[in-house]
């Protein structure tokens, strides 16, 4: 496939300022996109955003862009990821964007886009778009400009989608749950949702001043969260990322439930209904554990590479449903197009009201494998330690020590300029020192 400039894993990302996540880049980028999407008079792309402050910046550019273009922009303002998706299904609109670096910090942003069926675009549109961008950048006459309205009732709408998504005689009102909304795209939405199913609610992390976002909060870090369940002796706690499409929870007892998780208690309990159709979708970081209670499920499991866009992939190689990542990101294709924390919460709320199970007892089905992973930040984005001699030797002789009872990956990450190495194993000691050696060898090795 052809090498692309722009788009990686998840649109284009990057730190605010820097080429190209710039105001004359998002610009040419709109333009671009409304040339390439747009098909005459009518047109129409839906673009929201989450709450970071750089957000109003590419929202004006992009809307710039489009109307150069000659596409109507409807705006939605702050809404989650996923909640653009569906927006942009109901509207009929060419395509969706969402201005967000998701679980990054508030100097980072991206743009990332759905085709008109709610689902990431394909690489050969990207690669169109990006041939687009190589081109000067003309605007269409006077009169065939595009023209731009807020949707006021965004919110309701999505609202509404995410409580349609599990069954209407379901009631929450038995359960205290606390929200942590990562002072995110969440906040002004997710606690209306299990509001209006009836739960009593106390909800965090949902004050954005453009600079908190995802600070010590949120799906990645549920310390804060776990703290308030305990306090507040809630039934559970339920945290989102920035954008809305990954979800964590805690259960009763403050412990953490990741993505694995939960997607085993969604899966366990279709299968146990008839309802599974298929097998579930990991990744390659997706615990061992999970993998092993799968099979005692009898349900077929498969890898995909990391990457939200990947699981997608695979889940319709095989006409599966259900799928997803260990760091949040739940699919479930029966209720929606890509990942949504809040949908995929609603889920686990509702195997848990039919099982009348606490979190903590379904979560039990599944014993994670100690894992560790470390982080090693490259110093250029040309850096390439994975094919050292030294880091092959080392990577061999780590599987070797493991033996059948472990893993070790080590990948570049597809958001940010690092090596993520992690090693998976029963012994939570052997599995540390090994991590630690494998990244002391890559970090020898960055050049």
């Amino acid at each position: 496939m052809t090498k692309r400039k722009y788009f990686g894993t998840d649109g284009v990302r990057g730190t605010v300022g820097e080429y190209p996540i710039t105001a004359d880049f998002a610009l040419k980028l709109g333009w671009a996109v409304g040339k390439v999407l747009g098909d005459g008079a009518g047109s129409k792309v839906l673009i929201g955003k989450d709450t970071r402050i750089s957000g109003y910046m590419f929202e004006s550019a992009l809307e710039a862009g489009l109307i150069a273009a000659g596409v109507d922009v409807l705006q939605l303002g702050p809404m989650p990821t996923p909640g653009i998706a569906y927006l942009t299904r109901t509207f009929r609109a060419n395509a969706g964007i969402v201005i967000s670096a998701s679980h990054n910090p508030f100097n980072d942003n991206g743009i990332k886009f759905f085709s008109n069926d709610g689902y990431k675009l394909p690489d050969k549109v990207e690669l169109e778009i990006e041939a687009m961008l190589d081109r000067p950048m003309e605007t269409v006459g006077s009169h065939e400009l595009g023209k731009a309205r807020r949707i006021e009732d965004a919110r309701g709408r999505y609202i509404e989608f995410c409580k349609a998504t599990i069954p209407s005689a379901l009631d929450f009102s038995n359960l205290k749950i606390v929200l942590d909304c990562a002072h995110g795209a969440t906040y002004h939405i997710a606690p209306a949702v299990f509001n209006e199913l009836g739960a009593e609610v106390i909800t965090i992390g949902n004050k954005p001043n453009g600079l908190n976002i995802n600070e010590g909060c949120g799906a990645t870090d549920t310390s804060k969260l776990a703290e308030t369940v305990l306090a507040e002796k809630a039934d559970l706690g339920i945290a989102f990322d920035g954008d809305g499409d990954r979800v964590m929870m805690v259960d009763e007892r403050g412990e953490q439930v990741d993505g694995d998780q939960l997607l085993f208690i969604i899966a366990r309990d279709a299968k146990q209904r008839g309802r599974l159709n298929g097998g579930v979708v990991g990744t390659l970081m997706t615990n061992l554990g999970m993998e092993k209670a799968l099979e005692k499920q009898d349900i077929p499991f498969a890898r995909a590479k990391v990457g939200d866009r990947y699981v997608m992939e695979r889940l319709k190689e095989h006409g599966w449903i259900y799928g997803g990542e260990s760091s949040g990101h739940v699919i479930c294709l029966n209720a929606t197009t890509t990942g949504d924390g809040i949908v995929s919460a609603l889920q686990v709320l509702s195997v848990m009201a039919k099982q009348d199970l606490s979190l903590h007892d379904l979560k039990s089905g599944m014993t994670k494998y100690p894992q560790s992973m470390i982080n090693v930040r490259l110093p250029s984005k040309e850096s390439n330690p994975l094919e050292s001699d030294a880091v092959k030797s080392a990577v061999k002789e780590v599987e070797s020590k493991l033996a059948d009872k472990g893993r070790v990956l080590l990948r570049p990450s597809g958001t940010e300029p690092l090596i993520r190495v992690m090693v998976e194993g029963e012994d939570p000691t052997l599995v540390k020192e090994c991590s630690q050696h494998l990244a002391e060898v890559v970090e020898a090795n960055c050049k």
